[in-house]
């Protein structure tokens, strides 16, 4: 069977809140929705809209995106135990649609090795240049 967005959401909202050793009661008061209505998210039952997301992941001062990432992973590992294949090597979606030409290794460098240079001091555009160039420029 499918998971569902709502139930991995759910899920992770639960994980949370048990971790801290938080009631139910507890988080519902803090983030300002009826205990009935969290109970109902925590099981699956019920979609979140993001308002309610962001009040009860304050109440739980978790980072929505720290849900939405356990969120992702458990979702990957779902489809993972339903397709057969290893949640660790999931592309990106549509990845798997696109045809790319094997990667080959390169002379140039990362960007994140890279310098980057303002083509002029009025907000032109910017210019990266080569870290194994940066050193003539800076001379």
């Amino acid at each position: 069977m499918t998971l569902l967005l709502r139930e991995a959401i759910g899920e992770s909202l639960r994980r949370a809140r048990t971790s801290q050793s938080r009631t139910l009661r507890e988080v519902s008061s803090s983030a300002r929705v009826s205990l009935g209505y969290l109970s109902e998210v925590e099981r699956g039952r019920k979609e979140a809209s993001s308002e309610l997301l962001a009040a009860i992941c304050t109440a739980l001062e978790v980072p929505i995106s720290e849900v939405l990432f356990d969120v992702s992973e458990t979702m990957a590992e779902s489809d993972a135990v339903r397709s057969g294949t290893d949640a660790r090597v999931a592309q990106p979606v549509g990845a798997a649609h696109v045809d790319r030409p094997a990667e080959q290794p390169s002379a140039r460098p990362e960007p994140a090795a890279a310098v980057h240079a303002a083509a002029s001091l009025s907000g032109g555009p910017r210019v990266v240049i080569p870290q194994a160039h940066a050193a003539v420029l800076a001379a």
